[in-house]
């Protein structure tokens, strides 16, 4: 186990330990095991440990088109699930959208303040007045007797039976163009946030920023073409373009900020 532990963040080990359990438990019973909802970072370290083992896969499903958290099957080689073996339901919210625009984060918060573990919940998409979210079976009746509010705002909660009515990724990204010293995590975070350099290091070092997904605590790490960087608080961008460099010698990048709904 040491060796596999070695290639993670010491954060992500016991999370790592997790899943090497998962994994013995599905060959000694040789039954599945189906996870809560993962983040990308995780569905990558499933499949890191599962590998390309012929007795033993590993399934995702998030059943939003472009779904970033899924939950993840980890089966015998004989069981191929279906989308209904995930277990996965998806709530509506209706309100009055004329008076208040809700936003992910307070759609997130309340779902929370129901006392539900995070893993319950997968993608949450909005649109104008309507808000769809996935959770896992088990708890959406729960939610659906318990979620009135929405921060101050009255919700009708339903199910969608439909899958043919889910919402598409409602993301939106704008793109802008920064120039950099270096392809250093410090200096591109800094750029892309326009906050100071050292701001840019206290947040890396208070474990506040990821890159694609995984946590990432030392502002001297190397960024590439494609990389995802979020900070907590400050949402999240990608790297798109190198563009060359500037008669200083500076390099000019491409990014897409992502804006949430």
């Amino acid at each position: 186990m040491q060796n596999i532990l070695q290639h993670f963040h010491k954060d992500e080990r016991p999370f790592v330990e997790r899943v090497i359990e998962w994994r013995k438990e599905v060959e000694d019973r040789y039954a599945p095991k189906l996870t809560a909802f993962l983040d990308p970072r995780e569905q990558f370290i499933v499949q890191s440990i599962i590998g390309s083992r012929d007795e033993i896969c590993a399934f995702s499903e998030g059943i939003f088109e472009e779904a970033e958290r899924k939950r993840v099957f980890i089966t015998p080689s004989y069981f191929i699930p279906s989308i209904s073996d995930y277990d996965i339901s998806v709530l509506q919210l209706t309100y009055p959208s004329k008076f208040v625009a809700l936003k992910h984060p307070d759609v997130l918060g309340a779902l929370l303040s129901l006392g539900i573990d995070r893993k319950h919940f997968g993608d949450i998409r909005i649109q104008e007045d309507i808000i769809q979210f996935a959770c896992t079976k088990e708890i959406a009746r729960y939610v659906k007797v318990n979620l009135e509010k929405v921060g101050k705002v009255s919700v009708r909660i339903d199910e969608v039976e439909n899958l043919d009515h889910l919402l598409p990724p409602q993301e939106e990204w704008s793109e802008k163009y920064l120039t950099v010293s270096s392809m250093r995590l410090d200096a591109v975070l800094s750029s892309g946030l326009n906050i100071s350099r050292q701001k840019a290091q206290s947040l890396i070092r208070g474990s506040k920023v990821k890159v694609n997904f995984a946590l990432c605590e030392e502002p001297s790490s190397d960024l590439k073409m494609g990389d995802m960087i979020s900070c907590r608080g400050f949402g999240r961008f990608k790297i798109t373009g190198i563009e060359g460099r500037t008669k200083k010698g500076k390099i000019r990048l491409a990014i897409s900020q992502i804006k949430r709904k």
